[in-house]
């Protein structure tokens, strides 16, 4: 395993990966870095940039059967997840983004799973905070599937319905209800509640004609 930076996420990375037993090496371009991460994990750092070809190749990216991109410069991450993917045959690589701006650039160019952490806790506070509206889960462009959630306004037409009777549009589904701290996969039968949390899966594109089911005529008039 192979991990490209050394800051504050690959250097605990690595601690978190060798005290679970896992072979690894670290590429650190910043002396500095380098000298003060050396002292604990000593053979398992290197000094050197990793968005240098020789480099890699000295820390043996052509054995690794991971490569974990967590520098701090985004145009690195994606250089190395590129590096080794097409050029060294790397099947699993993850890849940090610092800046969730960049997160299209990583996707255009087909680099997954992507880690950022500022969208990470932005879909947190999205998850707490219910006037941001619909929360994406998960979006599957290559399935062309799309997850997300919804909260039950008091006044929606799905508030007292059964998921039958619901009127959704093909294309869509709902896979759980969430109610009181716990969740179930309802049947056609289930009725959902005011309140309640509601995943579905969805085709690309049906969100607009979905979430007026479970929003308040207030919402919707918004």
């Amino acid at each position: 395993m192979l991990i490209v930076g050394a800051g504050k996420v690959g250097w605990n990375l690595a601690r978190e990966l060798d005290d679970r037993g896992h072979e690894l090496l670290v590429v650190e371009s910043s002396q500095g870095r380098y000298a003060t991460v050396e002292e604990e994990l000593q053979h398992a750092v290197q000094y050197g940039d990793g968005s240098e070809l020789w480099v890699l190749e000295r820390a043996g990216i052509q054995r690794a059967d991971m490569v974990i991109a967590v520098t701090g410069d985004d145009e690195d991450n994606i250089l190395i997840s590129q590096v080794a993917r097409e050029k060294y045959g790397v099947e699993r690589v993850i890849a940090r983004c610092n800046n969730p701006r960049n997160l299209q650039h990583f996707d255009l160019l087909g680099i997954k799973p992507v880690v950022s952490a500022t969208d990470l806790i932005l879909r947190l506070i999205e998850h707490e905070v219910p006037k941001y509206g619909p929360l994406h889960l998960l979006d599957l462009p290559q399935e062309s599937l799309e997850i997300i959630e919804l909260d039950v306004a008091d006044d929606s037409v799905a508030a007292g319905s059964q998921v039958q009777e619901l009127g959704l549009p093909d294309g869509s589904l709902v896979i759980s209800i969430l109610r009181d701290g716990s969740g179930f996969v309802p049947t056609g039968d289930s009725v959902i509640e005011a309140g309640d949390e509601v995943l579905l899966v969805l085709d690309p594109g049906l969100e607009p004609r979905v979430t007026p089911c479970f929003t308040s005529p207030a919402e919707r008039a918004a």
